[in-house]
């Protein structure tokens, strides 16, 4: 039940890491804004499970590694009581798209974030929006572009054609596009919000990312848009990761 505090919603927020001096650093933090209140702290994943139970906050701050039951482990627990959202110092890419895989709302890597940074993405998570430090965010992307490239190598095996010489170099120049962006007209800049775009966040959550302005990344998508010759974030993100239709037109045979 979330509580009222001088006409303002406040979150409830439940801590759970097995060190106690990022314990008390968070909750010092957290309990020090007007829109959050820590209402309990965990050492590990049981006792995460059995202080959310108790307690049914708003959302459940989880560590990865802890002794005991981890935060993988009690993921799938939790998230049917509370949105969770990771907050550790774990930014490998498979532990990162495991966590999003057991239901994590959001993924933030200690370093990466500022204290105003953490309570929107508290606010984020609680309200259904995805929030990811860039680490997290750049595993994310990297599933999606393997994904994509497995998708091409696999329609080109199934298709009857593939064996063709001029089907094979098409084929070939399909796959290429995926992996191959060293050749894209993007600015490293451009290209690391792109991916973020491709994550779905929103420009809220890639300024908080990027560490830039709302209106900084609104020009940089406004550059990328113009690039990519697109209109839309849905278009610039299957452009992007190589998974907009073909539309050139087949060649004729002669004779």
């Amino acid at each position: 039940m979330r509580e009222q505090q001088t006409g303002r919603l406040v979150l409830r927020v439940v801590v759970a890491d097995d060190n106690p001096v990022v314990r008390a650093g968070l909750t010092a933090l957290l309990d020090g804004r007007e829109e959050v209140r820590v209402v309990a702290e965990a050492s590990d994943g049981r006792e995460a499970r059995e202080m959310t139970r108790r307690h049914r906050p708003d959302l459940v701050l989880l560590d990865v590694r802890m002794p005991g039951m981890d935060g993988l482990t009690a993921l799938p627990d939790l998230v049917p009581l509370a949105p969770v959202l990771m907050l550790t110092y774990s930014g490998e890419s498979e532990t990162v798209r495991e966590a999003l895989r057991r239901g994590a709302g959001g993924y933030l890597v200690h370093g990466e974030f500022t204290a105003d940074q953490l309570v929107a993405a508290v606010r984020d998570v609680v309200a259904g929006r995805a929030h990811l430090t860039p680490t997290a965010a750049t595993a994310v992307v990297g599933e999606l572009r393997g994904d994509a490239l497995r998708s091409a190598l696999a329609h080109a095996e199934r298709s009857p054609e593939a064996n063709a010489p001029h089907n094979s170099r098409e084929r070939l120049s399909q796959v290429q596009s995926l992996v191959g962006q060293l050749g894209s007209p993007l600015s490293a800049r451009e290209a690391e919000i792109m991916d973020l775009i491709a994550t779905g966040l929103n420009n809220h959550q890639i300024a908080a990312a990027c560490f830039i302005s709302e209106k900084t990344v609104k020009n940089h998508i406004n550059r990328i848009f113009a690039k990519l010759h697109c209109t839309t974030r849905a278009e610039a993100t299957a452009k992007w990761l190589g998974t907009a239709p073909d539309t050139t037109p087949p060649s004729r045979e002669v004779g």
